[in-house]
Order: C-alpha cells, then structure tokens, then sequence
C-alpha cells in the first residue's frame, strides 16, 4: 500500500520525461494516487507523449494559465474523470527572455505581468477552479518554489514573482484552510530541465550548488522533491500549511562566502532554480 491510496491528484506541468512534474507524477503513481494531467497548445503532444509512458497513462487536460475561459472549463472537465479531487501539483512557471539575465532594470511591464500571471497568479486560478471537487473532503496543494527570501544572480523578474507565490501560497492557507485543504510550497535545489537551459548562466550553477550543501545536491535528481511532494500531498502532515519547505541539500542553511577582492567570486556563489 502507498501512502496516497485511493487519492486523485491534479498535477500541471508535465512537458517532457525529464520536467520536474514528471518525476513527480511517477512517484505519485507509485505511491497509489490516480492521476489527471493538465497541458495547452502545442506542447499538449509532448506532455500525452509522457503521460503514456506512465502506468496507467491519465487523461491530459486543456489549460492554457493565461485564458480565463480554461479555468473555467476545468471544474467540469477534471468531474468528467471523478466526482472529487484530492490534491493539486502547481508546477507552472514562465518569464519572458527579457526578464532574466540581469537586464532587471530595463524589463518592460507586459513582460513583468506575463511572469506573475503565468507564475503566481496561476496558483490562486487553480485553487479557484478546483475548490468545488475539494471543498466536501478537503485536499493539499503543492506549488514548486525557489527560496525568493534573497535576490539572486539572473533569477531577476521571475525572482520577483517566485516571492509573491510564497506570499499566494500563505493567502491560500488563510482562506482554504477552513475547508481542511493544506497549501504548501518546495524550495528546491536547481534541476536540469529543459526550461533551466534556457536561463541565461543556468549552466554553471549546479556544480556550485553541489559545493555549498552539506548534503551535496544532483541536479539530475529530482526524486527527492518529488517524494517530499508525496508527503505533503499525503494524510501524513495533517497540520502543516503555509509552509515553505527546503529540498535543496541543505543549501538554504549556509553562510555565503565573501566576495573576492579581485572581482571573482572567493567560493560559491548561489544561482537560480529554472522557471
């Protein structure tokens, strides 16, 4: 027996075999919870291509986080595979090339608004859409998060947005709590993803990452966020909600080295988590 028995869950955000969301949805399956997966667009083949790789493969719905219409549709279209819904993986982040790689001080606003609204705004539309199928037994939501609690290299406008979904995921706490449905957040290490190669200097991180957590951290892995998002999703942490939680080896928990005087970096300095 697995500890998600008899559990439906939502998980967004599954593209490619080697996306985050994938890892997650293997353990989810693994651990008995019976899937529903949500894509849009052209990148739908990718994702019913994945799923298919899964046992038994799940149903692939349409949701496109910047058109209304979507959420809308998805209360219905998430009944018409169960009358309730257990838990929710938010697994959706996007910026625009020109909200990263250090241009922070000239992003425009329509790139800054497509940030928060594909990264942030997103999780409260989902909470919204599905509270219907939860409300009766009450649920847990996952979103997948990089510690915003510091400015990093690069990570700029998405930084930005990353803060506001712990500040979402708080809110979401407050209001859903009353319907026994728990919102947390990961804060993992960074992970090679197709979405992570396209971060400008996304390449030299994980090595250096590796380096500051006691732990060490494998970019490669993502299996040991995607157990934690087992747990929570699991009856194992009834009382825990609003929470920010660390999987990144440690990393979070160490002092950064000094600066270099030469205008190198004197050790290991920390970078960003793909969107």
């Amino acid at each position: 027996m697995g500890i998600l028995d008899g559990k439906r869950i939502l998980v967004t955000g599954v593209l490619t075999p080697s996306s985050i969301a994938a890892a997650i949805a293997t353990v989810l399956q693994a651990e008995g919870a019976e899937l529903v997966l949500t894509s849009f667009g052209r990148t739908r083949s990718l994702t019913e291509r994945t799923a298919r790789r899964l046992a038994p493969p799940p149903p692939v719905l349409e949701l496109d986080v910047t058109r209304s219409e979507d959420f809308e549709r998805l209360t219905a279209a998430i009944a018409a595979h169960g009358d309730r819904l257990d838990g929710i993986v938010h697994s959706i982040a996007f910026a625009p090339l020109d909200a990263l790689g250090g241009r922070f001080l000239e992003t425009p606003w329509e790139s800054v608004a497509t940030a928060i609204r594909v990264s942030t705004y997103s999780l409260q539309a989902l909470a919204r859409a599905c509270l219907p199928l939860m409300r009766a037994n009450g649920g847990s939501i996952v979103t997948l998060d990089f510690d915003a609690r510091v400015a990093w290299p690069v990570y700029d406008w998405m930084g930005v947005a990353k803060a506001a979904l712990e500040a979402v995921v708080r809110y979401l706490a407050r209001d859903l709590g009353p319907h026994r449905i728990r919102v947390n957040a990961i804060a993992s290490g960074p992970l090679v993803t197709l979405s992570a190669r396209g971060i400008p200097g996304f390449a030299a991180i994980p090595e250096r990452w590796a380096a500051q957590a006691p732990l060490g951290w494998d970019p490669r892995d993502a299996t040991p966020v995607a157990r934690t998002t087992a747990a929570l999703l699991s009856d194992l942490l009834p009382a825990t909600t609003g929470e920010l939680l660390h999987v990144d080896g440690g990393f979070h928990a160490m002092g950064s080295p000094p600066a270099d005087p030469s205008g190198g970096a004197a050790g290991r300095a920390p970078g960003p988590q793909p969107a």
